[in-house]
């Protein structure tokens, strides 16, 4: 997948793909008024559920999931969430903004169950994921209980194999009438996975119904953004609005960046291999990461400019760590680009600049007389213990 997020789609996007794979979702549709939701409650009988549809978990601790028993009520329940922000655990202060809701049929509930397929970097292919402790946290269940999670890898080639998903589906406990429409149920997630080119096909809950059917109850999907060329239809389903302000501004100006959570330091550098080397020196500073921004080997002055402007925008941000490596980026470009982010931005931030092959030299004059709170590092080994002791200021 490079380093840029995958693309995302919401959930009424994503079940609308399962639906064409022949796996069983609610009846529902999507408003993006008060009064469509109504209108979509009448038709589907009066009680239903509306979700808020954001690129986040969490959306039923945060209000953005309500049932409700009249269609009036499904009104009153989608003009609160929609125009407003979403805040949850897995969004910023700021949240995400709601335009619009899934209505939905209620769906009777004997058991909530987990499966999702992902690309397993151990494994070297794909796995399904399974789980009786479906419409919780995943990861808290991996966390917490690992054993409760069924992993089977599928064939690079091959695929995923009948006999696999019927083991599966026997072993979430399914009765033995719902074993076939399980079976298929999961091979038709693979399908959708590998024809789509996804990251992540992910149902939770996959629910068995008091009536003994399956059906995903909810679904996320996310496609590989290198793939996009060959899912023009998939592109189209892209929801700028719900991606982070800065992931959106470093999009425009060709910078890769992607916020991570709970950090203090920001990383400037010029590669990918050179950026995890250097947030994995930050860990051992005893702080986190507080993003990946790889700038790239073509960078001019103001996009260094911008990426630093994009890292000092962070609230989190309390100081800036520069690993640059000369090469065709001269160090001497990326110093003034910094230099101009700084003044751009009137940021004060303490840096931690190490420059190493192009113009090293210059770049280190440059960043030296700017007058900047700058501390040079000789090799990387020096890093860690300086941004300690910037941050313990």
């Amino acid at each position: 997948m490079g380093l840029r997020q995958a693309l995302k789609l919401h959930e009424y996007q994503a079940k609308g793909i399962l639906e064409r794979y022949g796996i069983p979702v609610p009846r529902g549709d999507v408003a993006a008024s008060p009064a469509e939701a109504r209108a979509i409650a009448e038709r589907l009988g009066g009680k239903v559920v509306v979700k808020a549809q954001v690129h986040a978990g969490g959306r039923g601790k945060a209000g953005g999931v309500k049932l409700v028993e009249s269609a009036a009520a499904a009104e009153k329940a989608a003009g609160g969430m929609l125009g407003r922000n979403l805040v949850t655990h897995q969004t910023s202060a700021r949240g995400v903004p709601v335009r619009k809701v899934l209505v939905s049929e209620t769906t009777p509930i004997a058991s909530e169950l987990y499966v999702a397929v992902v690309v397993d970097s151990n494994a070297s292919a794909p796995v399904v994921m399974a789980s009786r402790a479906g419409g919780m946290d995943i990861e808290e269940v991996a966390a917490s209980r690992p054993g409760d999670i069924m992993r089977v890898r599928c064939d690079p080639v091959y695929g995923l194999w009948p006999y696999q998903a019927r083991d599966l589906a026997r072993a979430l406990g399914m009765p033995q009438k719902l074993v076939r429409d399980t079976t298929s149920l999961i091979v038709n997630l693979h399908r959708v996975f590998v024809e789509n080119d996804c990251s992540l096909a992910e149902i939770n809950p996959l629910v068995i119904t008091t009536d003994e059917r399956v059906v995903a109850v909810d679904a996320k999907l996310t496609i590989e953004d290198d793939a996009l060329y060959r899912h023009p239809d998939l592109k189209a389903l892209a929801d700028p609005e719900q991606d982070d302000e800065l992931e959106r501004r470093a999009e425009v100006a060709g910078v890769k960046y992607v916020k991570l959570e709970a950090g203090s330091v920001g990383c400037m550098v010029n590669g990918a291999g050179l950026a995890m080397a250097t947030m994995d020196i930050t860990k051992k500073a005893g702080t986190n990461p507080a993003n990946f921004l790889d700038v790239g080997g073509t960078a001019n002055e103001e996009r260094i400019a911008e990426a630093f402007s994009i890292i000092v925008a962070d609230p989190d941000v309390r100081a800036v760590l520069v690993n640059i490596f000369g090469g065709i980026l001269r160090c001497d470009v990326a110093a003034r680009g910094v230099v101009q982010g700084a003044q751009n931005t009137r940021s004060r931030l303490p840096i931690v600049a190490l420059m190493r092959g192009t113009n090293a030299t210059e770049g280190r004059k440059i960043l030296g007389d700017s007058g900047l709170d700058v501390t040079f590092l000789e090799n990387l080994s020096q890093a860690a213990p300086a941004v300690g002791r910037v941050l313990a200021r």
